[in-house]
């Protein structure tokens, strides 16, 4: 068994694709997942299972959750690994003025990589700062003039199909969760 997070675009958001949390740990648990926990309304699902590519988990979730819930699902998945790797992998420094800086994890879906998402995401070059990484891209945004930020624009590119953003804080948790779990 392995453990793995579940990062859904686009549900409880603007009234759009609304899920309760209790029935969505449901539904993973009725398809067989194991040591399932919610995390927060916008969708992050921890959970346990056999060992396969997060792939082929993505594939296996969004059938179930299309199924289920009537809405054509997308979701990021991470192996615990994965996640900590993207914790480990961040800037020097990011995450670590939250009084200056707002900060946000741009998780990507294959076959979105870095390198492309990273031509494609526009910014504010007085407000933003954007960083790749393995699978995701790091967002720094001055919280002092975050309304000036082009990071709300990211929502309207072609590539966005292909991402589901979490602020810094949310990511850490949600990894700290999974290897709480483990030990």
């Amino acid at each position: 068994m392995a453990s793995y997070v579940a990062l859904l675009r686009g549900i409880n958001v603007g009234g759009k694709n609304l899920i309760k949390m209790a029935e969505l740990k449901a539904s993973f648990e009725a398809a067989g997942f194991e040591d399932v926990a919610t995390y927060i309304q916008s969708g992050n699902v921890l959970f346990r299972a056999a060992r396969s590519s997060t792939a082929a988990q993505e594939r296996r979730i969004e059938g179930m959750l299309s199924r289920k819930f009537g809405y054509r699902a997308s979701v990021v998945v991470r192996s615990n690994a994965q996640l900590r790797a993207v914790v480990d992998g961040a800037p020097k420094g990011f995450g670590v003025k939250p009084g200056t800086y707002l900060y946000d994890v741009v998780f990507l879906k294959a076959p979105l990589t870095a390198a492309a998402a990273l031509r494609t995401v526009p910014t504010h070059p007085e407000v933003d700062q954007l960083s790749s990484g393995r699978g995701v891209l790091y967002f720094r945004r001055l919280a002092s003039r975050a309304v000036q930020s082009r990071l709300n624009r990211v929502a309207s590119l072609p590539a966005y199909k292909y991402m589901t953003i979490r602020n810094w804080n949310t990511t850490t948790k949600l990894l700290r969760l999974m290897e709480e779990s483990l030990s």
